[in-house]
């Protein structure tokens, strides 16, 4: 038997032991009301013996009825966490008995509801000064927060409180001191209305942003390892993409971002077998991660590489970005083209399982002298650097030294150590796999989208524009229904009303793939979106509030700049009018943009390291973007030649149009009327602020009037 069927033919057994004692007693022994939930997170939660309720009128009215409080649990389907506290209490039958004795139990998927999760994130963060997942609010039956925290264990350890003793405590509180949870909840309710729509500024920020960023963001810059604070690291896609573009003409910027995408895709956080990269590390040198992968880290991080790789030329950057699409198109997209959220932290019950190594599997899977060679590339050791004798895999040795230590060429120790990851990724296809969450999620969706059609253009790989177009029309086609979109699709159903960030970064998304395509289609469908986005979510004292009014349940109307693991809705909402704008010539969403730099003033000009992407979308305010027309015929390798230079170099404050002397063209965009072939030949037009320079029509010619300058293997980068 061949060691895959082998693998196979065990991990069947497995499965079919996990089955026998259900099986034998006839089904599950409990089953609440979220078995008719789509949700990944809230099926995982289908069976305990807790009474769950899904977030909806029917919980919210018994708890009225009954004047019981609320106990709100929230998590996501890939939290390593929540699984722990499923199987210690919400599994647990005391526990459970308690739970349903005394409250109304809600369970809320946070990537469902980021509304939700949003409100009741900020009041317990607000209680303890942090938060996270799994997160546990209790409520009064009026949906205001008493008391909360996240991850609580069943048994009081290390000073935190367990379940056992917190339940009876909050009960006796709720019903001999009410007065005292009603005034706390009134507080707290105050504090979150205070706290979600800061007061507009009366002024643009100026340039003094970017100088208040920058001493921030040297403050907390690690120096050993790249990256920035500790001692867990997580990926800052968004500061390095802003780094990048405050990078010119200052060297020691530049060194600090390589440093820290260097130290990403050669440690523990990227999986070299299969690419793409995991949500965090534990640790400080990026070598431990939290194994569990996000749709969201692979659209940053690929655009972050993307950009690194324009400015660098490095092709390293350019196969980290490769190998991350290639892993979303391989594990993470459904057939008709929608992207899946995430897969698991843990598989067979442990976290990180799936992606470790022993020496002996190398063997058996590579053949000891190829084994040899790799485990020297990758830190794979006999006794292994993680828990039970296996190693996660770190790059510890370049190509050169490997190379100089064999005797070989660096090229030819490139090509056995790719054809080795194709032996191991075969080999890990036999494994048990981690949970995959298949809801397709409109926002994440849409960086992605971006993301895919970048590095389709960047990349000259027609297939991930192809991937982004599919996955464009899939959230059209799913995802809109009566003029508006929604925020979650999984199994044929779209449900949940869309927030700012799923306009926001759908819009986002678009205005890439028509810059990948050059295909109107999408840059009016962005336009049409946009618009919608406005009309829904806009704040008339400049911004936009995170969801459109239409949910009475919500205590707030969220207006956040604060960029976490993903941009906050405002950020992109910003940049995409300021890019629409100058697309159509159209003032009023040029002041839209404004009103939202605007309106986010102190946090941009007194803690700006909290809202890169915003500070990003200042940048492209600031600059005079550089309206660049291609005009003659598409197929002409001479045209292509020209838009090779535009795709492959870092030029973040453009925008692009092509044409043959297509009326439709000069209507949608105005800057592009009257630009013509000279001489039949393709010919490229600059201009900025309504001002061209003399047409060209050779590709070094255009690279002098872009400011570029080379860059090894790559086009080049702009100045300035």
């Amino acid at each position: 038997m061949r060691v895959i069927d082998r693998l196979r033919f065990f991990r069947t057994l497995f499965c079919i032991a996990l089955l026998i004692p259900t099986l034998a007693a006839g089904g599950p022994r409990h089953t609440n009301r979220l078995a008719g939930e789509k949700s990944p997170y809230l099926l995982q939660h289908a069976h305990n013996p807790v009474d769950w309720y899904p977030w909806g009128a029917e919980a919210l009215a018994r708890a009225k009825a009954e004047n019981r409080p609320i106990f709100l649990s929230i998590g996501y389907a890939t939290c390593h966490w929540c699984h722990v506290m499923e199987r210690e209490s919400f599994e647990n039958e005391q526990i459970a008995a308690l739970l349903n004795q005394w409250f109304v139990c809600i369970k809320v998927d946070r990537e469902e509801r980021p509304d939700l999760d949003a409100v009741y994130m900020a009041a317990v963060q607000a209680m303890t000064g942090s938060g996270g997942w799994p997160m546990t609010v209790f409520l009064t039956p009026d949906l205001q927060p008493f008391f909360g925290g996240t991850y609580f264990p069943p048994e009081g350890r290390g000073g935190q409180p367990g379940l056992r003793d917190l339940l009876p405590r909050i009960q006796e509180l709720w019903a001999k001191e009410p007065d005292k949870v009603a005034e706390a909840a009134a507080r707290m309710v105050a504090h979150l209305r205070e706290q979600a729509a800061p007061p507009p500024g009366a002024a643009l920020p100026d340039g003094a942003a970017f100088a208040t960023y920058l001493r921030q963001v040297e403050a907390s810059y690690d120096a050993r390892h790249g990256g920035f604070g500790g001692p867990q690291k997580f990926p800052p896609a968004m500061d390095l993409s802003l780094l990048l573009r405050l990078a010119a003409g200052d060297p020691a910027i530049l060194a600090r971002v390589t440093a820290t995408l260097d130290a990403m895709m050669d440690g523990g956080l990227y999986d070299h077998v299969g690419g793409g990269f995991h949500r965090y590390t534990v640790d400080p040198a990026w070598q431990e991660p939290h194994f569990e992968k996000m749709l969201y880290t692979h659209a940053l991080l690929v655009r972050t590489y993307l950009e690194a790789y324009q400015v660098t030329g490095d092709a390293e950057y350019a196969r980290v970005v490769r190998e991350t699409c290639d892993y979303v198109l391989r594990d993470m997209t459904h057939p008709a083209g929608g992207l899946f959220s995430a897969e698991d932290a843990d598989s067979e019950g442990e976290e990180g399982l799936f992606y470790l190594w022993t020496r002996q599997e190398l063997e058996r899977g590579l053949g000891k002298d190829e084994a040899a060679l790799f485990a020297a590339a990758y830190d794979v050791s006999a006794r292994g650097n993680f828990a039970g004798g296996r190693s996660i895999l770190h790059r510890v040795k370049d190509d050169a030294a490997l190379a100089k230590a064999h005797k070989t060429t660096a090229a030819a120790i490139a090509q056995r150590l790719a054809a080795a990851r194709g032996k191991l990724l075969a080999v890990r296809a036999g494994r048990v796999r981690p949970l995959r969450d298949d809801k397709v999620l409109t926002d994440w969706n849409g960086l992605m989208i971006a993301a895919l059609a970048n590095a389709g253009q960047v990349l000259d790989e027609p297939h991930y524009r192809q991937a982004a177009e599919k996955a464009a029309e899939f959230v059209l086609k799913n995802l809109e229904h009566d003029g508006r979109l929604l925020h979650r699709w999984r199994e044929g159903e779209a449900a949940h009303a869309a927030t700012l960030a799923d306009y926001a970064f759908l819009v986002h998304g678009l205005l890439d793939l028509y810059e990948a395509t050059l295909d109107l289609h999408w840059l009016t469908t962005a336009r049409d979106l946009n618009g919608q986005m406005v009309a829904r979510f806009a704040d008339p004292a400049g911004g936009f509030f995170d969801t459109d009014g239409s949910d009475s349940t919500l205590l707030v109307r969220n207006k956040d700049s604060y960029d976490g693991a993903i941009p906050t809705g405002n950020a992109l909402a910003c940049l995409n009018l300021l890019r629409l704008a100058e697309y159509f010539g159209d003032d009023a969403l040029r002041q839209a943009g404004e009103a939202t730099l605007r309106a986010f003033h102190a946090p941009l000009t007194q803690a700006p390291r909290t809202a890169p992407q915003l500070l990003q979308a200042l940048a492209f305010h600031r600059a005079t973007p550089k309206e660049i027309v291609i005009a003659g015929p598409r197929e002409d390798p001479r045209h292509r030649d020209l838009l090779a230079v535009v795709r492959g170099s870092f030029l973040p404050h453009k925008v692009v149009a092509v044409t043959d002397g297509d009326d439709a063209v000069a209507q949608a965009i105005p800057w592009a009327t009257g630009r013509v072939a000279i001489d039949g030949a393709p010919t490229a037009y600059v201009c900025e602020n309504y001002t061209c320079q003399l047409p060209v029509r050779d590709a070094a010619a255009l690279r002098r009037q872009l400011g570029l300058t080379p860059t090894p293997g790559g086009a080049g980068r702009a100045g300035g």
